[in-house]
């Protein structure tokens, strides 16, 4: 698994670890080999992921993550030889306010972040009660696997 990280603001070696060994997790679980597997990562301020959030949702506001799967079905990516997953952009900033507002560690809100950003790179979303809850599930299973568990 290799994932390129954007020079600027680049979160401490025990989150990046963290998100290497989520990432790993959910890749095994979808029966995917990680060692095929390229995605990119970058994090920004509010304002560049509002203006990201305008243009590719048309939604005025900021949020916390943005995903960009490179596949519309991940059945077409595994066959390639190299998977290039897709582009994941953290908003830094919203990450820690909503880790003080959820009442856990900033380390566990950017790994969360990221896992949910790999569930949507590998076709899962939240459009409906049913997907969301398999989403969740997926999510949280990981977060326990790497340690990260809800208080």
């Amino acid at each position: 698994m290799e994932i390129l990280f954007s020079e600027e603001r680049m979160p401490g070696n025990n989150i990046i670890e963290k998100m290497y060994e989520a990432a790993e997790i959910c890749l095994k679980e979808e029966g995917i080999d990680h060692n095929k597997v390229t995605v990119s990562v970058t994090f920004v301020s509010s304002e560049e992921i509002r203006e990201l959030n305008q243009i590719y949702r048309e939604v005025d506001s900021v949020t916390d993550v943005l995903s960009f799967p490179q596949y519309d079905r991940i059945e077409d990516a595994i066959k390639d030889e190299i998977i290039c997953l897709g582009d994941v952009v953290i908003c830094t900033e919203q990450a820690l306010l909503q880790a003080d507002e959820f009442g856990h560690s900033p380390e566990r809100e950017i790994v969360y972040l990221f896992v949910h950003s790999i569930f949507h790179l590998l076709g899962y979303d939240h459009v409906d009660d049913a997907e969301k809850s398999d989403m969740r599930d997926k999510e949280e299973s990981v977060m326990r696997k790497v340690g990260l568990e809800r208080d």
